[in-house]
């Protein structure tokens, strides 16, 4: 009478072990230390440094984060499971606005399990959609990754994904910068024209209809030259919201890029997420 109790209670342990055992396979969310994690090389620690600066300057005059992850690989799990463990985790975006936004890049996955994938925080998704996280992944960042340009791939995504968000009316950041630094950070009539203009391509190349994606001139078809990708980015997450409620206090962006990794990055500020977002490759 007592033995099928026992092989009952001995069918549950195992499941359990087995569970126990599958889940401890699963690949650890790493520790948020910095907006940009490269944890397999992908960029050259200039490269690394110059995006974790423009993603700090951005935070700083938006509020809004934006983390990048670079991993080898997600096995056994999709990045789909992998990336909403690691916001989860990171919770990047401020509690109650929900503007974080979580670029996975999992160089060495199986297609299969996807490479690419932008998690949007539920502030960010009348924005940053499922359509346009998808339309960002294959049309803007896949043709560079397609080229092995790591760098120009990354910073052609992340200023997509800022322009878009730019859109939003977002609460303002509570720091605001100083007098001094408005004065030497004033607007330049000639670049801010200029950055206007890259505004608009980064928009149409967006929303522009995927037969006709990458038909304007450029090394990998984008229009941009890899050599001038930092700095234009520089500019355009600085300047592409100009006007927009958020940028209370005025003062544009001179292009430069600050350290922004160990200025004080305090990990995410409470933002939440729902699987919002897309996946991709290349």
């Amino acid at each position: 009478m007592n033995a099928l109790p026992r092989l009952l209670w001995a069918w549950m342990l195992t499941l359990l072990l087995a569970c126990h055992a599958h889940a401890q396979q699963f690949k650890p969310v790493p520790a948020l230390r910095a907006r940009v994690t490269d944890e397999i090389g992908m960029l050259t620690p200039e490269q690394r440094q110059k995006l974790e600066g423009v993603l700090a300057d951005y935070e700083a005059k938006t509020g809004s984060q934006i983390g990048v992850l670079l991993v080898a690989s997600t096995e056994p799990e999709a990045i789909e499971q992998y990336s909403i463990r690691v916001a989860d985790a990171w919770k990047l975006g401020r509690k109650g606005v929900d503007d974080g936004v979580l670029l996975v890049v999992a160089k060495d996955n199986p297609k299969a399990l996807r490479r690419l994938r932008i998690e949007a925080g539920r502030g960010v998704q009348g924005v940053l959609t499922d359509a346009q996280s998808k339309r960002i992944l294959e049309d803007t960042i896949a043709p560079h990754f397609r080229q092995q340009d790591w760098y120009g791939g990354l910073v052609a995504g992340v200023g997509a994904i800022a322009t878009l968000l730019n859109q939003e009316k977002f609460p303002a950041p509570q720091a605001q910068p100083t007098t001094q630094q408005q004065e030497d950070d004033g607007p330049n009539v000639v670049v801010s024209i200029f950055l206007i203009l890259v505004g608009i391509t980064v928009l149409r190349s967006v929303f522009r209809p995927r037969r006709t994606r990458l038909a304007q001139p450029g090394p990998y078809g984008t229009g941009w030259g890899s050599g001038t990708t930092g700095f234009i980015l520089g500019n355009i997450l600085a300047n592409a919201a100009h006007g927009n409620d958020r940028w209370r206090g005025g003062g544009g962006f001179s292009g430069g890029f600050s350290d922004g990794g160990g200025g004080g990055f305090s990990g995410g500020g409470g933002g939440s997420f729902d699987g919002g977002g897309a996946s991709g490759d290349w």
